[in-house]
């Protein structure tokens, strides 16, 4: 990877923590409505994942989707008038923050439904090699979704079918306030892969670096014709669950060392040793990333709400 691609990883990473950040104080003025699920702590899995994707390739995302719509390439803007309800967002403000979609740019959509993507990238990726096409989708989806019916069914059925599938399990170690020490009897949740005969490899989702190696390597098999794999990305939030999440399940003390291992300072770190980056250049970075999201809230707030009248087209229950 050259230099311009690494630095372009540590902007997307400032810009997905610019944003969440600015999501919870929208939140806290009650500008926000409903609920979000911030994914401050795991920039590094979004980041890395998508950037192994080329531009036509496509995702589904979860309902802890900010940073993968961002790392997808989303307008800020537009991102930041659908999180408010704006009728100038993705989705005319119907889809808030769990169901932001953005099909043009390859952003299929967030699910408020745990581990609802993983079925769907079965019939995405069923499309793919039935129009003869070499692109891949790839699905991200956490710990607690590998616990559901969905991820045995979807998966098995991707091995069948030899479907250019990647899925990417962004391990973040609860589900709610469930550890997976409790919910698993297997040390990696990549294990699970040779059950459905397909590649299974667990890294370090706070190293962008390892996480773009291992999914730009389960691509090139995807877009070869080889079939589906399954990524374990290994991070942490440093948030609670949602905005409801008292967090009394985990000590301060776990939180605190895993803020240690942040993964934009790491990175951040590394490209200044590797002489990428001076200090300045990093801060300035940094600095841009905070200024653009607050230039796309100024225009989110400008924004006008929905019309009333057309307020239920596109809109299925």
């Amino acid at each position: 990877m050259n230099i311009e691609k690494k630095i372009e990883l540590l902007r997307q990473m400032y810009t997905i923590r610019a944003f969440e950040e600015q999501a919870e104080q929208l939140y806290a003025l009650g500008k926000i409505h409903g609920t979000m699920h911030l994914s401050i702590g795991m920039e590094g899995s979004a980041v890395g994942a998508i950037a192994a994707l080329r531009p036509d390739d496509l995702i589904l995302s979860t309902h802890r989707g900010h940073g993968h719509c961002i790392a997808k390439g989303a307008d800020l803007q537009r991102m930041a008038a659908e999180f408010m309800g704006k009728a100038t967002g993705y989705c005319r403000g119907r889809g808030g923050s769990m169901h932001i979609a953005d099909p043009e740019g390859g952003n299929l959509g967030a699910n408020g439904v745990v581990g609802g993507g993983i079925p769907i990238a079965v019939g995405v990726g069923l499309s793919i090699k039935m129009q003869k096409r070499d692109q891949v989708i790839l699905c991200f989806f956490g710990d607690g979704a590998a616990n559901l019916g969905p991820f045995h069914e979807g998966l098995n059925m991707a091995a069948i079918w030899k479907l250019p599938v990647i899925y990417v399990c962004e391990n973040n170690q609860y589900a709610m306030s469930c550890s997976t020490r409790r919910a698993f009897a297997i040390p990696r949740i990549s294990d699970r892969a040779a059950a459905y005969g397909m590649p299974g490899v667990t890294v370090d989702g706070n190293d962008v670096l390892a996480v773009y190696e291992a999914v730009s390597a389960a691509v090139k098999r995807a877009r070869t014709g080889e079939g589906p794999s399954l990524v374990e990305n290994f991070t942490y939030r440093w948030r609670g669950h949602s905005k409801s999440d008292a967090n009394v399940y985990r000590t301060r003390e776990e939180i605190e060392s895993w803020k240690k291992k942040c993964p934009i300072q790491r990175f951040r770190a590394l490209l200044i040793k590797e002489g990428a980056l001076t200090e300045e250049r990093a801060k300035q970075i940094e600095q841009q990333s905070y200024t653009a999201i607050e230039s796309a809230v100024t225009f989110a707030e400008a924004s006008p709400e929905p019309n009333l009248e057309s307020i239920e087209e596109g809109v299925y229950a």
